[in-house]
């Protein structure tokens, strides 16, 4: 069988913790009974020792596995990467989430996604990633006694997402270090009100709401100064037309929103020519999030 799940974007601005979206820019592992173990990475992580001998992946398929079945598997994995690494585009939680559902489908249990969400949680506390990772779309996500309540939907089609990917990491923890612990009322009241106007734009299609609603105050400033270009790198998407500009994820990369794909063209190209180092993908937005073929 081959598993596909998708890269996301997260907090999308002031939905800290809570707002993400799954693009079609995918992870795929293929999944075959064996005599032996056996493993193999191809695209991102390819060359990092770590990713091949301690695999996270691998780590939690075997319990869900054994859990399942009361048996220890025997596999050949087949990993084929295009989400990049500590780069804020869910390569966590795309690994958290297509290990549980691929150990569902090697057991041949049924496929219930509620409860694959709710088991990735227990791996990943943030469930802004781990929800689209799982359903696809457009997702707000909160938890309540360990339990994710969410609501997904489906974007515009015409919508596209330009993707600033630079080439410089940035781990979750290095990001999460810079954050203040307190924060203002005020503060908590602006990011509340743009979340949920963020979330009611889109829902609603008032894509001229989003240049607002999605500004942020608890986060996004603090995490952008240690790769002070994605200042320009936002300055530049705006100015070209998109209709919001966020860091993606805790960074390093920057999630840009575009109306259309010609609108999409536009804002890559400028941003290609602004910063030749880093690399650019206009992405469209999945809508099946984690899913299997024969």
């Amino acid at each position: 069988m081959t598993i596909y799940v998708p890269a996301t974007s997260a907090n999308l601005g002031a939905g800290f913790d809570s707002l993400g979206v799954a693009l079609k820019f995918y992870n795929r592992v293929e999944i075959a009974p064996s005599r032996i173990f056996s493993l193999s990475i191809r695209g991102e992580g390819e060359k990092m020792l770590k990713a091949r001998g301690n695999n996270v992946f691998i780590d939690i398929f075997n319990s869900v596995y054994e859990r399942l079945t009361g048996e220890i598997g025997v596999f050949r994995f087949h990993f084929f990467n295009q989400i990049p690494l500590s780069r804020g585009m869910g390569s966590s939680s795309a690994v958290i989430v297509s290990a549980i559902y691929s150990a569902y489908a090697a057991a041949k249990c049924a496929i219930d996604k509620h409860e694959i969400l709710n088991e990735a949680v227990l791996y990943e506390r943030h469930p802004d990633n781990i929800t689209p990772a799982t359903f696809g779309g457009f997702c707000v996500a909160a938890l309540e006694g360990g339990k994710v309540r969410h609501i997904c939907t489906q974007l515009d089609p015409d919508l596209r997402a330009v993707m600033v990917i630079p080439n410089k990491p940035l781990s979750t923890r290095q990001s999460r270090a810079v954050l203040r612990q307190k924060v203002k009322l005020e503060d908590a009241v602006f990011n509340l009100s743009r979340s949920s106007l963020l979330t009611a734009a889109l829902m609603t299609k008032n894509y001229d709401l989003l240049r607002c609603a999605s500004q942020d105050r608890f986060h996004q400033e603090v995490r952008m100064r240690l790769l002070p270009a994605l200042f320009e790198v936002q300055k530049t998407a705006l100015g070209s037309g998109a209709l919001m500009s966020t860091l993606s994820g805790s960074g390093s990369s920057f999630f840009n929103l575009a109306q259309n794909g010609d609108q999409a063209q536009k804002i890559a190209s400028d941003l290609a020519k602004r910063f030749g180092a880093f690399r650019v993908e206009i992405l469209e937005f999945d809508t099946l999030g984690t899913h299997s073929k024969e």
